[in-house]
């Protein structure tokens, strides 16, 4: 299966490890935050990086950026990096379903295209 400049559809988690399976894919499981005072982090991350893509010289075509977005079909969004602003009193009381019904939308960029699954 090739992964076209439009990107691939995966509906399901099984499709997805197919598409994948052959590849040797690297997860770094935790989250980065770069402050101006982290040189000497950088330096390292720059260092491990320049010896990875001297060991394998398509290194740089292994990487995967990711995100996970929910969307509830009540016009709800969570997603940790939206933020809504309003003038009006957030103290006020809105009924919501214990549990709506959404969707959830996960992404990929990579060097061979867009990976999209949805569920």
């Amino acid at each position: 299966m090739r992964i076209s400049e439009k990107g691939l559809r995966l509906d399901s988690d099984a499709e997805f490890l197919d598409t994948l399976s052959g590849k040797q894919i690297w997860a770094l499981p935790f989250g980065l935050a770069i402050h101006q005072n982290d040189h000497q982090a950088r330096r390292r991350f720059v260092e491990w990086a320049q010896n990875e893509i001297a060991v394998v010289p398509d290194f740089h075509k292994r990487i995967l950026f990711s995100d996970e977005a929910h969307f509830w079909l009540n016009g709800y969004v969570n997603k940790q990096n939206c933020r809504i602003w309003s003038e009006a009193n957030p103290q006020v009381y809105v009924e919501t379903p214990l549990h709506p019904e959404k969707l959830t939308v996960w992404c990929a960029l990579w060097a061979g295209g867009i990976l999209l699954q949805k569920r």
